[in-house]
Parts: structure tokens; C-alpha cells; sequence
């Protein structure tokens, strides 16, 4: 028995008030099971059509379950192990542009339609010179809205009342703004009618996101035991965590036309989404890589184990809470509840978050997610990080490319492969090479910008702890910072 909306008794239909460029993992649970919260628990009374952004895509097997998927939910949830699912139904229909063009235009037409939402991978918001309006289908997703909010602009003769909310999730920095300007590069390209551009600017509001939940996707290892368990079949089964947030910079009154609030959802509606995405990139990112060279060294192969290890488990809690939280400007409540809620994902127990995983890059990684951290806490204590600190000195270390006896599998650009080997190949195990060692990767200005050794203090430091760490062991060496 497949899913459909025969089977599905529960089944309802809602007036089309979304369309959606996108039809992946991530949408679907995030957005599509946002909306079918809001449906049940706030009155939202709205559903999504899909539009598929690519020529391929999963819109036949959408159509043929009416729109219908299970979503599972799992990970802790008020520190308990919680998996829980249910059938989400905010979907009308799904249309693919390249054969359905002039259907997914007559979609702009619906005067209930309120809402754009996007999620076309970083390189989706891009201007493609090659774009034209007319009878077939653009190739890129800024292109198609362009052609899409023409139409309604046309079919409404410009009435400001039928703008759009344009809410794009792509993982880039200021994404509305950059939408926006890409859609007003094609309204240039086209020719379009000066009109056309004063309701785009006056008319439609487009919001900067940040969207926050690690969705694994289709579990193709398990599916056969889930249908089991459903008793149907279904073909678009999909796995999120607990864990959701997202962040719209945009005006207060979204929140009447967007009733997420009452719906129990972690939204936040905000004058600036930047000390969000700040916040983030400190704690959860810069969590991550400060833990992986300490946890993989100290004979840890997980981020769960390593939260849940009475030692690592500690000096990762003493980086998050003492050394980053301190350097960031939102309410420190806020700032806690949300490391509280990273740490719960890091021990997710139905998540195998291998280190090594994350180990990619792991030098560029220190300079966006953890430097900033380490030079704020510098500016505002006036004295340096010892954590953080014995972080970037277990960095060096994990790039000799040894733990033990067993070869560590580094991956990273040539260049910073090629200075770490030659500088642990020369290295005579004296205090002044491994202070040659520290003092060469700090003034690697490629990777961080700046030569780190004018920060007062940093490159002593950074060599008493990595001397420690080759003369004591990880284990021992750790005990200085603890």
C-alpha cells in the first residue's frame, strides 16, 4: 500500500498561498513540516506549491503520493531520546517549469498567493546573461521569479497588494539582498517596464534568512524496516533532528501572516539576522572545530562520545560557555539556551557524527569559526583563551598526521599539507623546533589573514602547549587548561 491521500485519512486540502522553489530533504523537513504545524495547531490555512528547480528532480513521485511524505523526527528533546513521526500535508502539488512553463506561470495569478520560499543550493542565487523572457523556461532560479513576479505584476496591473514575501533559505550570507539584486539585474537585462521595478522595491518584501536543522535525508539503510513499521509504502521518506531554527530579518508584521509563534515554532522575527549568524558560526561551528583536534588525539572517534567523556566532555563545555560566549553581544540567556541546545545535538544517540567527518579544512575552519573568538576574548579580558588556545595547538599537532602509531587521513589544500610536512619532517623534538614549528604556522598569513604572531603572548603559548602535548601526551598536557 503506498501513501496517497486515499490511503492517508487524515488527508486535507488548503488554499495555495506558498510557492516553493525546491524539493529536497531539507525543505521538506524544515519548511513543508512548518507549515503543517501551522496548519494544524495556528489556522494558517495555506499550502505549498512545489516548484522544481532543476529539469530533474523528485516532482513525479511528489504528485504521485498528492503531495504526502513521512517526516521522523529524532534526537533529544528536553534531554530525553525522542523518535516521532508523523505525515506531513502541506503540499497541493508540484510542477516541473521546463515542461509545465506556462502553468507554473499561471500560478502568479492565484490572488491568495502570498509567499516565496527557496532553497536552490549557495549556487542558486546566481545571474545566468543567458536567462530570456519568454515561452520557455529560464535555467536559473533568480530568472524563473523574475518571470514569475512579471506575470503577477502584469495580471494585477501593479496593484501593491498583490506583492510577494520572498523568504529564501540558501546558506549564504545576506541572501535576500542578493535575490533581490540578481531579480533587478534581470528586470535591466529584459527591458522590463520602469513600473515593474517600483513595485518589485515597493511592493514585495524580501527577508535575509538563517535556517538551522541537520536533516540526514532519505534513510536508505533502514527504509525496509520503517516500511514495516508505517504499514505503506512510501517513496520520499525523509529524517530531520529535533532541533530547528530560523531567523528572518525582516518586518514585525510577517508575524500576522505567519502565525508561527502560536504554533510553538523556534522562529525568530529580527531588525538584523547578522549576530545570528555570528552566533551560530562561534558556537556551534567553532564548537566543532576546537573539539576535533583535541577529541581525535585524546582517542575519540565521535562528536557524542566526546561530549559525553568526562574530560573532553568538559573542556568543550569550558570553550562554548567561558571562552566564546563571552566574546558575543546578543543576551547572554539567549546565548546559553542555544549552547545548551548545540550540546543536546552533539549527543544525538540516533547520529554518528564521526570527527574525522569534520576535520576537512580544518585550519580555515580555526580562522572563520574560532580566531575571531580567541581575538575577541583577547581584546575584552585582556588576556588570552587558555582553551581555545590549546586548541589551535592540538590543531598543529593532529596536522603532524600521526595519533599514536595509527596515520591520520588529513585532508586539506596542498599548500597547507605541504608546510605542515616539511615542518614536522625537520623537527628535531627540541623546544626550539617546535617553537619554529608554531611560529612558522602562525605567520601564515594565506590562511589567517593576519600574521598571528603580533598577538601578544599567543606564540609562547602555543608552544608551551604543544610541547606538552609531544612530551606528556594529549591526556597529561590537557590537565594545564582544565
Amino acid at each position: 500500500m503506498k501513501l496517497s491521500k486515499t490511503t492517508f485519512k487524515d488527508y486535507k486540502e488548503y488554499p495555495e498561498r506558498i510557492i516553493q522553489f525546491g524539493e529536497g530533504n531539507f525543505l521538506r523537513a524544515f519548511v513543508d513540516w512548518q507549515i503543517d504545524k501551522m496548519n494544524k495547531e495556528a489556522d494558517f490555512n495555506g499550502s505549498v506549491v512545489i516548484v522544481q528547480p532543476l529539469a530533474t528532480g523528485l516532482v513525479d513521485m511528489l504528485n504521485e503520493q498528492d503531495g504526502l511524505y513521512t517526516l521522523y523526527l529524532q534526537g533529544l528533546k528536553d534531554g530525553k531520546a525522542v523518535k516521532e513521526h508523523s505525515v506531513i500535508n502541506s503540499i497541493s502539488r508540484s510542477l516541473n517549469p521546463y515542461s509545465q512553463y506556462e502553468e507554473y506561470l499561471k500560478v502568479a495569478e492565484n490572488p491568495e498567493l502570498r509567499f516565496v520560499i527557496s532553497n536552490t543550493t549557495e549556487a542558486g542565487i546566481a545571474f545566468d546573461e543567458n536567462d530570456k523572457l519568454g515561452d520557455t523556461c529560464q535555467n536559473s532560479y533568480p530568472g524563473k521569479l523574475t518571470a514569475f513576479l512579471y506575470r503577477r505584476f502584469k495580471t494585477f496591473n501593479g496593484d501593491k497588494a498583490k506583492g510577494m514575501i520572498i523568504i529564501p533559505c540558501e546558506l549564504i550570507d545576506r541572501n535576500g539582498e542578493k535575490l533581490k539584486a540578481t531579480i533587478l539585474k534581470f528586470a535591466k537585462l529584459w527591458k522590463l517596464e520602469n513600473e515593474f521595478v517600483t513595485w518589485l522595491n515597493e511592493a514585495n518584501t524580501f527577508c535575509c534568512t538563517l535556517v538551522d536543522r541537520i536533516v540526514p535525508g532519505y534513510p536508505r539503510d533502514t527504509i525496509e524496516e520503517i516500511h514495516k513499521e508505517l504499514g505503506y509504502e512510501d517513496s520520499l521518506v525523509d529524517v530531520g533532528e529535533q532541533f530547528h531554527l530560523w531567523v528572518i530579518e525582516g518586518p514585525q508584521w510577517i508575524a500576522n501572516e505567519l502565525p508561527f509563534e502560536k504554533a510553538g515554532l523556534n522562529v525568530k522575527l529580527v531588525d538584523d539576522v547578522t549576530p545570528y549568524r555570528t552566533r551560530k558560526v562561534r558556537i556551534l561551528n567553532g564548537a566543532h572545530t576546537a573539539l576535533v583536534p583535541v577529541a581525535y588525539l585524546y582517542g575519540l572517534d565521535t562528536v557524542g562520545h566526546s561530549v559525553d567523556d568526562a574530560v573532553i566532555g568538559k573542556f568543550l563545555r569550558g570553550v562554548m560557555y567561558d571562552e566564546i560566549i563571552p566574546t558575543l553581544d546578543l543576551p547572554e540567556d539567549e546565548l546559553k539556551y542555544f549552547a545548551n541546545a548545540v550540546l543536546e545535538r552533539f549527543m544525538n544517540p540516533f547520529v554518528n557524527h564521526y570527527l574525522m567527518s569534520i576535520a576537512l579544512n580544518s585550519l580555515s575552519k580555526f580562522e572563520t569559526r574560532d580566531l575571531p573568538s580567541l581575538l575577541e576574548f583577547t581584546k575584552r579580558k585582556g588576556e588570552l583563551p587558555k582553551k581555545l588556545v590549546f586548541s589551535l595547538a592540538a590543531l598543529i599537532e593532529f596536522y603532524k598526521g600521526k595519533r599514536g602509531e595509527e596515520e591520520i587521513k588529513l585532508a586539506d589544500d596542498e599548500d597547507i599539507l605541504a608546510l605542515f610536512k616539511e615542518l614536522w619532517a625537520n623537527c628535531d623534538g627540541s623546544n626550539e623546533a617546535y617553537k619554529k614549528i608554531v611560529t612558522t604556522v602562525l605567520e601564515y598569513e594565506k590562511n589567517w589573514k593576519m600574521n598571528l604572531n603580533n598577538v601578544s603572548g599567543l606564540t609562547d603559548a602555543v608552544t608551551e602547549n604543544l610541547i606538552n602535548i609531544e612530551q606528556l601526551g594529549i591526556k597529561e598536557a590537557l590537565k594545564s587548561v582544565m
